[in-house]
């Protein structure tokens, strides 16, 4: 019988997570940015092997913080954590453990049983990963423990050959041509949301979300949607926009070229910049917005 595991990532902001499960699932799954916390979801990519499935769940970056938006980011993990059947822990080689990462091997130590532990980044410039392995064997002693680089795809067949060994028997949950579950529309805003972030990440870090509104097929089969942009201010609107429209028709064209990419017909967008003040304290939007 085949194996199959649902696989929660967890890590600190830009640990590499979203970059790891692109490169496990061989399609772009999860949106990148060097922003820190850019996954807002648990988004789901799926790996099917000879040994069976494995579904993973990019989760927010596990990151301290009193803001709501944050707050909702981090709880998002948290369950997720809770709910899988294995959690790979992600270490930034690249980076030294600090008093968020001690926070989050505490939080993790509730599911040591089911822990993973990879030393991501070990190409990186400013890698220590032996820094690294002693911290995870401090907290997690004869937990299993492998070096990775997910940019550079290195490890990852031992990394996934780990992952089944602890998998249980099972079913597979989702059909063998499927790498993600992901709804169009919401795939189409989370590209939208990275181009925005990294035409405009100095000014608008977190200050925008990305809302579906509606869609039409075209005769020629083509695909039409549009999607509000929201900000905070009309000074951000402003920034969205650009000089004549040359940012808002830049991350359209970005936007495009990779969905163009990604969907087997057209996609064509309509956007608009909208201003609510309040939507990153808004439990209602948050919740429609995160989950």
């Amino acid at each position: 019988m085949s194996k199959s595991a649902f696989v929660a990532i967890a890590g600190r902001p830009s640990a590499g997570k979203s970059t790891l499960l692109n490169a496990l699932c061989g399609e772009k799954v999860s949106i990148v940015s060097p922003t820190p916390q850019t996954t807002r979801n648990a988004v789901r990519g799926i790996v099917n092997r000879p040994e069976g499935q494995l579904v993973f769940l990019d989760t927010p970056g596990y990151h301290i913080s009193e803001k709501k938006l944050n707050k909702k980011l981090t709880e998002v993990a948290v369950d997720a954590f809770k709910d899988a059947d294995l959690v790979l822990y992600l270490l930034d080689a690249a980076r030294e453990p600090g008093p968020e990462e001690e926070a989050l091997a505490e939080t993790l130590k509730g599911s040591q049983s089911k822990l993973i532990i990879a030393v991501n980044k070990i190409d990186a410039k400013d890698a220590d990963p032996a820094r690294a392995k002693n911290f995870a064997s401090e907290h997690f002693p004869g937990t299993p423990l492998l070096e990775i680089s997910g940019l550079k795809k290195n490890g990852l067949d031992e990394l996934l050959a780990a992952l089944f060994e602890h998998a249980e028997e099972g079913p597979a949950w989702y059909p063998p041509e499927y790498y993600t579950d992901q709804e169009p529309a919401f795939r189409m805003a989370e590209i939208i949301r990275e181009k925005i972030i990294n035409n405009t990440r100095e000014e608008l870090p977190h200050a925008v979300f990305v809302e579906y509104k509606d869609s039409r097929r075209l005769p020629d089969g083509s695909l039409e949607a549009a999607f509000d942009l929201v900000v905070e201010r009309d000074s951000q609107k402003g920034i969205l926009i650009g000089k004549g429209g040359s940012m808002i028709k830049k991350i359209r064209e970005e936007a495009e070229a990779d969905l163009n990419g990604i969907f087997d017909y057209e996609v064509m967008l309509r956007l608009s910049v909208t201003v609510d003040p309040d939507w990153r304290h808004d439990d209602r939007r948050l919740n429609e917005l995160i989950y």
